[in-house]
This record gives structure tokens, sequence and C-alpha cells, in this order.
């Protein structure tokens, strides 16, 4: 579940709203238990992640660096996840 969140921080291009609520949406699906939360916590779990949400870009938007921003390709990171969780030639599963 945890492989979605990604460094947010200091990216170029810089990290959009739709990537913050993707990680946000994770994290609480983690500590939750839930991937899709029941109808009776439906509302407390989306307001749980818009609040993680919020909080994350007040935090990304605040930090200080003097470093360049890492300029990273999302598409070749997505895949790099995608692939390391494969298993390995001849593991016999």
């Amino acid at each position: 579940m945890c492989r979605n969140i990604k460094v947010l921080y200091h990216l170029d291009p810089p990290v959009s709203d739709d990537e913050i609520r993707a990680s946000a949406l994770q994290y609480v699906r983690k500590i939750s238990g839930f991937t899709k939360p029941s109808t009776a916590n439906q509302e407390v779990f989306e307001r749980a992640v818009e609040q993680v949400t919020a909080v994350s870009r007040a935090l990304l938007d605040t930090l200080v660096t003097n470093a360049p921003a890492r300029m990273r390709d999302r598409e070749p990171e997505e895949h790099r996840s995608y692939v390391s969780g494969a298993p390995t030639f001849g593991s016999g599963a």
C-alpha cells in the first residue's frame, strides 16, 4: 500500500494537488487498515484524507531549501516501483 507514497518535496515540475491527495489517501488507508471504508466510516475517512492533503500541501509550501530542485520524471519512477514489486526470475512463485 505505501509504495505509492513518494517524495513530493522540491521537484521540478512541482508536485500537483492530485499527487498530494493520492499520497494522503494511501496514508489514511495504511493507518486505518481500510482500502475502501464501510458506509459508516466513509465520511470520517474522506475527512481524514482531505485534512492530510491540506496539511501536506501546507508543509510542502513552507519548507525551505537552497538546493536546486530535483528534476524527476514521474513516469519512470512509477514504473520502477511496479517493477521492484514484481517477483524475481526463478523465485518459484
